[in-house]
């Protein structure tokens, strides 16, 4: 099997060291299923290592991916992707307190996850100035505001 090394980086900040290493290899013949993904042709595995006060984390990911192997594209690709979803956490947790909600039951967590992501999805392209978390206070307070967010009265 062959496997390229892409990008190593690493760096300090904000009182972490963090490590990033991406790898891509061909699809091994072996793997079965491979005809449901059109021009398969590599994977990826991302290995983000991260130390904060001597206590290491590691994370590691694997990209299906129709790039050809030594393609800078893959790590590309992947830190965008990555780059989403902290975009979207960040959202969620700054506008909801999302990381400070505690829940009992099992499927409650995820239903309100839907709910939120589903309230940020119209209030995002919504115009003004005011942020988030300021938008959905005042959906609260005031029906008419409300209304523009759902674009009730076709604006």
């Amino acid at each position: 099997m062959t496997f390229r090394r892409l990008e190593e980086s690493s760096k300090k900040a904000h009182g972490r060291i963090d490590s990033r290493t991406y790898q891509q290899f061909e699809v091994p013949n072996a793997v079965t299923g491979t005809s449901r993904w059109k021009s398969l042709k590599t994977i990826g595995v991302f290995v983000y290592k991260r130390c904060i006060k001597g206590e290491e984390r590691i994370d590691i990911r694997y990209f299906i991916s129709s790039l050809p192997l030594g393609s800078a594209k893959c790590s590309e690709a992947a830190r965008r992707h990555w780059g989403i979803e902290t975009t979207c956490h960040w959202s969620q947790d700054v506008t909801y307190g999302e990381d400070g909600l505690r829940t009992r039951q099992r499927t409650i967590p995820e239903t309100l996850a839907w709910l939120r992501r589903f309230t940020l999805s119209l209030l995002k392209p919504h115009f003004g100035e005011d942020s988030l978390a300021m938008k959905r206070r005042v959906c609260s307070r005031s029906d008419d505001f409300l209304m523009e967010v759902l674009d009730i009265n076709g604006t």
